[in-house]
């Protein structure tokens, strides 16, 4: 078996003939196309390229990689391919290399990117993902403005499922954080009260601390790794299995009959699992206050309601509703938005986690600096 081989013969009128000789498979060395393009650098006035395949012996898809290279060689100089000599197999392979184009920002940075173009690639990909949120955003407001008119399209049964999964579902893994955080709470402020005889001010550090803070981030970060994580999931798997495709074919909307129920759903289920975190964060702060130092249950209580006032309690609750919204909105954008591999939906998945968390903390650093110097 010889090793597969070309030769270049030059013809009158600027053609130049590539005569494959041998064998042409995996079993070999095959020779690249270096030749060939030494050959074009010196005779700048080749104009074409054709092939001779009489002397060719056995071959697979090694030849129509080096085809394909020489035929990109072509394409990169503008000259004329002819492939009609070529084995029929061949031809055919080769035509459908080239039937579709390669996919736009299919191949991978490379290493030898230096540090400028890395960061301006970096800088366009955060513009395209502001502008596709904001365009996302516009969607939403959109199908939100039709569901009040009563014209979007969406199933109820949906609705009210995702209701289940963001309330009651979501229940136990609310009860033992917010429970916890309550004790922790108590932990470290009666310890500090005790030195100054002041115990019983741990039922306003909870009870305060739970409604306006605690409460709604700590609710906020759960249903952010619990349901908006399942959202983006969801989502990216739909994109992967085209059913998104398959709904703008049949003209539904997307955003309708997807990302609606969601939204909808966890905006209306964050503010009652805030005051739930609430309750059970207070909760958490008695059993401490209570077996741990000389408070009785009814003080406890009746201390925690004299701190307590419905302004601390409609500020914990307005931030559910705006932590709800975040949330749902930041799992369902990076699910729409999501690539069609297996490893896409799991990128998208943490980066909606990440995005959600960033926000919560982010709006609610804004808030409390709004509070501060209003005075609420």
């Amino acid at each position: 078996m010889k090793p597969g081989s070309y030769k270049l013969e030059e013809l009158p009128g600027g053609n130049l003939t590539i005569v494959l000789c041998d064998d042409w498979n995996r079993d070999v060395t095959l020779p690249g196309i270096d030749i060939l393009h030494r050959a074009l650098d010196e005779n700048t006035g080749i104009n074409a390229l054709s092939f001779e395949s009489s002397a060719l012996g056995d071959w697979d898809s090694m030849l129509v990689l080096f085809l394909k290279d020489v035929k990109n060689l072509a394409m990169a100089r503008d000259m004329q391919f002819d492939g009609a000599n070529l084995p029929t197999g061949a031809q055919q392979l080769l035509s459908l290399a080239f039937a579709v184009p390669e996919r736009e920002g299919a191949k991978k940075e490379t290493a030898s990117s230096g540090l400028l173009t890395r960061v301006g690639n970096e800088t366009i990909l955060v513009f395209n993902q502001a502008y596709a949120l904001l365009g996302f955003m516009g969607e939403v407001v959109y199908a939100l403005l039709r569901f009040f008119v009563g014209r979007a399209r969406y199933r109820a049964r949906d609705l009210f499922l995702f209701i289940q999964e963001a309330g009651f579902e979501a229940l136990p893994i609310v009860s033992l954080i917010s429970f916890l955080i309550g004790v922790i709470l108590a932990f470290v402020g009666a310890y500090q009260l005790a030195v100054f005889g002041a115990e019983i001010y741990v039922a306003d550090l909870v009870a305060i601390g739970m409604t306006r803070e605690m409460g709604p981030i700590m609710a906020a970060i759960i249903m952010a790794g619990r349901t908006g994580a399942a959202y983006a999931a969801q989502l990216g798997t739909m994109q992967v299995n085209e059913e998104i495709d398959a709904f703008k074919t049949l003209g539904v909307s997307p955003m309708e009959y997807l990302v609606l129920p969601r939204i909808l759903a966890l905006t209306l289920m964050m503010p009652l699992l805030v005051l739930y975190a609430d309750v059970l964060g207070i909760a958490g702060g008695m059993l401490v206050g209570v077996y741990l130092f000389d408070i009785t249950m009814v003080q406890y209580i009746n201390q925690s309601l004299e701190s307590l006032n419905l302004t601390n309690i409609f500020l914990g609750v307005s931030k559910g509703l705006l932590f709800g919204l975040l949330i749902s909105s930041a799992g369902c954008f990076q699910g729409i938005q999501s690539g069609r591999s297996s490893a896409a939906v799991g990128q998208a998945t943490t980066a909606a986690v990440v995005m959600s968390i960033v926000g919560i903390v982010v709006f609610d650093s804004i808030l409390a600096v709004v509070t501060t110097i209003l005075d609420i």
